[in-house]
């Protein structure tokens, strides 16, 4: 029975792919810059509603940062 447990082992081992996706690189993404921080960005103003609506869930809550790319500085002006 020892014996039979070390072939299992043996047999686990080889099989695993643990070794082959430790060896690939992550995925690397590219940071967002913000929208309104180009030199040619838009003018942030309450009256633009359309440009607003895209940085506004349905239901009227801000969208994150992670999603819009938008700056914690600029989401506050």
């Amino acid at each position: 029975m020892a014996e039979n447990n070390k072939h299992e082992n043996q047999a686990f081992g080889e099989n695993s792919q643990r070794s082959e996706t430790s060896n690939r690189r992550p995925f690397f993404r590219r940071r967002k810059t913000c929208p309104f921080s180009a030199p040619d960005a838009p003018k942030i103003d309450y009256k633009d509603v359309q440009l607003l609506s895209r940085y506004i869930s349905e239901r009227g809550k801000i969208v994150p940062s992670r999603i819009t790319a938008v700056s914690a500085k600029k989401q506050r002006e």
